[in-house]
């Protein structure tokens, strides 16, 4: 991976925000786009960005991994009686607890890796998942041990650095507990003779001053940075961050991605 990545999340939650993001991926204003292959969009959505997934276009596609709130490709025992998955909450609890079943989970993860290569015609770069549902003890091995089935030169998405570079970034608090529950990840990672980001920024409340913020989201950072975001455009119902993924994307497209790390004074290797 580059030695920054600047990753917009959420492909395919919407037309609004693949729109959004395929535009700042051919901008070049990010480089690297987190797909959501189980989400009814994904279709025809996938068609933005399938140009990109070529080497020369400096823009790395992965996965989203989509294992809470929405529907599954395959049946769960988990979904409700709307064949909703729990929220991440609610899944974290049950991984923590041992009571998330692996066969299910593995077979979904599966399947939805499987949609991406189906549409994208090829192994996602990266996987990683929506909420960061990945990261839990129920749940990392399973992605793990899929990746190398289906993707072994992806890298899988770590959301943990060091307490000393969190400390000099905002919202120190999130990340934190995103390190917490992600404590352990890069060994096993290791372990299984995958790769990660070294480095992780993006955390904040959401509630605006994106343009103040971003720049700090690459202070203090790792050998492998990634940051992620969240453009979009619209307001999809029940999306929380909605007026956020407006402010971001107009944010994002001021200026490619190479022009503002050099702006900042980072170097930066494509």
């Amino acid at each position: 991976m580059p030695s920054y990545t600047l990753c917009a999340d959420d492909f395919a939650l919407s037309r609004g925000i693949s729109e959004t993001i395929a535009d700042l991926a051919e901008r070049r204003c990010i480089n690297a786009v987190s797909c959501m292959a189980s989400l009814p969009g994904w279709t025809e959505d996938a068609a933005l960005i399938a140009p990109l997934a070529v080497p020369e276009s400096g823009v790395q596609i992965g996965l989203h991994l989509v294992l809470s709130d929405e529907l599954p490709l395959t049946r769960l025992s988990l979904q409700d009686s709307r064949g909703r998955l729990p929220s991440p909450d609610r899944m974290m609890a049950l991984s923590y607890l041992g009571k998330l079943d692996a066969i299910e989970l593995a077979d979904e993860i599966d399947a939805q890796i499987v949609a991406f290569i189906e549409r994208i015609g090829r192994p996602p770069d990266f996987v990683d998942a929506h909420q960061h549902v990945h990261v839990h003890p129920g749940v990392r091995a399973l992605v793990i041990a899929a990746t190398r089935r289906h993707a072994p030169h992806a890298w899988i998405r770590n959301p943990a650095d060091a307490l000393r570079s969190m400390a000099q970034r905002p919202f120190a608090g999130k990340a934190l507990g995103s390190a917490f529950h992600a404590l352990g990840l890069r060994r096993q990672i290791a372990r299984a003779g995958l790769s990660t980001n070294v480095g992780f920024g993006g955390h904040y409340d959401f509630r605006g001053g994106y343009e103040q913020l971003l720049p700090r989201f690459f202070a203090a950072s790792g050998p492998r940075h990634l940051v992620m975001c969240h453009p979009g455009a619209g307001h999809l119902a029940g999306d929380a961050i909605a007026d956020a993924r407006i402010a971001e994307a107009a944010v994002l497209r001021r200026q490619p991605l190479q022009a503002r790390l050099q702006s900042w004074g980072i170097d930066h290797t494509p």
